[in-house]
């Protein structure tokens, strides 16, 4: 009978690109994959370990399921992930339960550490290059019309609040033809959006390219040619890295969502340069202004972070004047987390957690009005949607617009005179809105033309 085996991947869509991976060595190996703790002979946590709450919850995980070691329900436990790289031997030593606790690049051995784990040894190892695998086969753990398409690992921006250079080490780029084939055995499997990430997907190809430049541009016009997809979505894009090339390309091609995904953080230049970010607050708005001129319509994500070492209120209250003058389709914020090795730990200057929550409430109590309005300007327009599902206690499908990445934006949900599946595309007409979500009618099926 074969050994069941079962995964969580905790964090962000970078470390389930790496789950996705160990499953599918697992399975090739002949290991059942299981979707229930409870029914798994072993259990893998993916964790992350980037800020506080994110460590919480890879705790919480690995305790609950400790208890169930305990109690016989589950036979071996495997830890890995940006937790275990950050503190090593410190998570060997506080996880006696864990049979295995291995770092980032030590999943592409998976196969063997289960094998070793299977025959009652325990396992503690941290390769000293800090590289996760950058191909090779993936399981895919999404729904099955979309997926992630990680283009590189790593990060070599440095910003004083991030540990991810330290746990994921340097940018590097994943070869194109790579990107490439990778993408074409997503789409022949059946992949019609593809989400594109890295720590900063602006700078692929850099490291590579003959004249340092991005390689982005020219990545997704070649992406683009791929006969199945539907929708490329891209995620992840430093500010002073878009470039009018990439705003042009996304412009022409009509596969590119029009939605950008740009973190800025910030807008106050003194606290830009404190977080050892490279755009200021006026390159900001040139590239916002320059999107929104290019793509009339696009959808712009941000996140930002309050509270960082030495906010003032004049900047804070900058920040959150900002943030009604731009009037961000998406945005997300984040109370400064004070991570261990990082140099804005050090700073001297710390606010008090308790006013880096208030701050970061009032902009997102800011933001729900912005974006009740956003939504509310959506009513009476079409919009082309990707189902994801039959919602049971509403009685009427659901799933995203081109405006709404996986995850992390919102729904649409929409009621159909006809039976329809997920991955079908058809043609909504907003009628009301509901929070974040957006409600609707089909008035055509896109899938069967």
């Amino acid at each position: 009978m074969a050994v069941k085996v079962s995964m969580v991947s905790l964090g962000c869509s970078k470390n389930l690109v790496d789950s996705e991976r160990m499953l599918f060595k697992l399975r090739k190996h002949g290991y059942e994959l299981v979707t229930e703790f409870g029914e798994s002979d072993v259990a893998i946590v993916n964790t992350c370990g980037f800020i506080q709450s994110a460590k919480e919850e890879a705790i919480e995980t690995i305790l609950e399921i400790g208890k169930l070691k305990e109690d016989g329900t589950v036979k071996k436990l495997i830890l890995t992930g940006c937790l275990t790289e950050r503190y090593q031997q410190e998570a060997a030593k506080e996880f006696p339960e864990a049979d295995a606790v291995i770092g980032i690049s030590d999943t592409t051995d998976i196969v063997d550490i289960l094998d070793q784990v299977l025959h009652n040894q325990r396992i503690v190892k941290f390769s000293s290059k800090m590289q996760a695998e950058l191909t090779g086969g993936r399981i895919i753990s999404t729904l099955p019309f979309f997926s992630y398409l990680k283009i590189a690992e790593g990060c070599s921006n440095c910003c004083t609040y991030c540990a991810i250079p330290m746990i994921r080490g340097k940018f590097r780029s994943v070869p194109m033809e790579d990107v490439l084939e990778e993408a074409r055995k997503l789409a022949d499997y059946g992949v019609t959006e593809l989400n594109i990430i890295a720590q900063d997907t602006t700078r692929y190809g850099e490291d590579f390219s003959e004249n340092g430049a991005s390689l982005l541009p020219e990545l997704l016009e070649k992406l683009c040619e791929i006969e199945n997809l539907k929708w490329i979505r891209v995620l992840y894009c430093y500010p002073e890295r878009i470039s009018d090339q990439l705003i042009d390309v996304m412009a022409k091609q009509d596969k590119i969502v029009k939605y950008i995904d740009m973190p800025i953080q910030h807008c106050n230049d003194e606290i830009l340069k404190r977080m050892n970010r490279q755009s200021t607050k006026q390159q900001i708005i040139s590239v916002i202004q320059k999107l929104r001129e290019k793509m009339p319509g696009i959808v712009l994500r941000t996140t930002l972070i309050t509270g960082f070492p030495g906010e003032s209120e004049e900047q804070f209250t900058e920040l959150s004047e900002f943030v009604k003058e731009m009037k961000f389709e998406r945005l997300g914020c984040f109370a400064y987390s004070q991570e261990d090795g990082t140099k804005a730990a050090e700073f001297p200057d710390q606010i008090p957690e308790e006013i880096r929550n208030q701050r970061a409430e009032i902009l997102m109590e800011q933001q729900a009005d912005l974006s009740a309005a956003y939504n509310a300007s959506q009513i009476d327009q079409v919009k082309t949607a990707v189902v994801e599902g039959f919602d049971q206690w509403a009685e009427c499908y659901f799933g995203r617009t081109a405006n709404d990445a996986p995850d992390i934006d919102g729904k649409i949900f929409f009621n159909s005179g006809k039976k329809l599946h997920s991955g079908d595309y058809v043609q909504v007409k907003i009628t009301d809105v509901l929070d974040y979500d957006l409600l609707g009618e089909v008035i055509s099926d896109e899938s069967a033309k």
